[in-house]
């Protein structure tokens, strides 16, 4: 659906997108994963075509280069800053979004309603958007790239600032999109929305993508073993010099085998007032790629 080939952008001496090369398939939402300044942003805008790479190339299947207007309407996008204008209702920016790409007569109201629906704002359509809270204006940036009912849909960031709230039903929309057959390109540093949503994952840091695949494959490459952190109740004397005791009763060892561990543990006669199991994640991935916590 969308290939992207050795693409490089540089701003000046920075180099904000690195030698990225990667395939997007039709109907998956596909994350790119990565701190604040790793690229994804510029990745992004390359991939709608608001901006040329300096060498490679990104091809739409069917539909050839981004920035060929002819691609345009079947390309949806919604930014990380909010291009929604507060002065106007929810309705009136559908409006002039819709007609912007062409949307006339009944088409256009069919798909203002559509989008009030699936935003969540239908009882809130006639409201100023200056009134609204920013999860309310987060739901409404999504839907503006939505309007004109496009096939490949790019969302760059679109949970940064609300509430939980807010946040799940943008994840509703995201999965609804997905139930229609969409193609979704989703930029975060959340891992749990990456781990929730996406059917693949890029990871990406300093322009570079570190790696490509669906989350169980990535947390099997490099997500490392879980830890169990368990608080022991009068464990026996050979327990408490095990190396993974600490003070006498905390137990701390990391397993690919956790629960097997646990019950030999207890079959030895070890009691547990605690237990914790910490399974990695890809908070995990990104560390042992990189060396550092995905939001250091």
């Amino acid at each position: 659906m969308i290939s992207v080939n050795n693409v490089t952008k540089r701003f000046g001496q920075i180099t904000a997108v690195d030698n990225v090369s990667l395939e997007v398939k039709k109907g998956e939402i596909f994350g790119l994963l990565g701190p604040n300044g790793a690229g994804k942003s510029t990745a992004i805008n390359m991939m709608v075509g608001a901006i040329a790479p300096d060498s490679g190339s990104i091809t739409l299947e069917n539909l050839g280069n981004p920035r060929q207007p002819s691609a345009r309407n079947h390309i949806g996008a919604a930014p990380q800053a909010l291009a929604i204008y507060e002065e106007l209702t929810a309705e009136e920016n559908l409006r002039f979004f819709g007609s912007m790409y062409g949307l006339r007569g009944a088409n256009l109201k069919s798909r203002v309603e559509w989008s009030l629906e699936l935003s969540g704002l239908l009882d809130r359509r006639k409201d100023i958007v200056s009134k609204y809270s920013g999860g309310m204006k987060r739901r409404l940036n999504i839907v503006c790239g939505l309007v004109h009912d496009p096939q490949i849909v790019f969302l760059d960031e679109p949970t940064v600032g609300v509430d939980p709230q807010s946040r799940n039903a943008i994840f509703d929309q995201i999965e609804m999109l997905k139930k229609l057959g969409r193609t979704v390109i989703y930029t975060t540093h959340y891992m749990e929305e990456a781990q929730r949503l996406c059917d693949r994952v890029a990871i990406i840091d300093h322009g570079k993508i570190l790696d490509i695949d669906t989350v169980k494959n990535l947390l099997a490459r490099h997500g490392g073993e879980a830890v169990v952190i368990a608080q022991m109740e009068s464990p026996p004397a050979e327990t408490i010099k095990l190396p993974g005791v600490r003070d006498g009763l905390t137990l701390r060892f990391e397993s690919n085998q956790p629960f097997a561990d646990v019950l030999a543990l207890q079959a030895q006669g070890v009691s547990f007032s605690e237990l914790h199991i910490e399974r990695p994640d890809l908070e995990s991935v990104f560390l042992n790629l990189t060396g550092r916590r995905l939001r250091d």
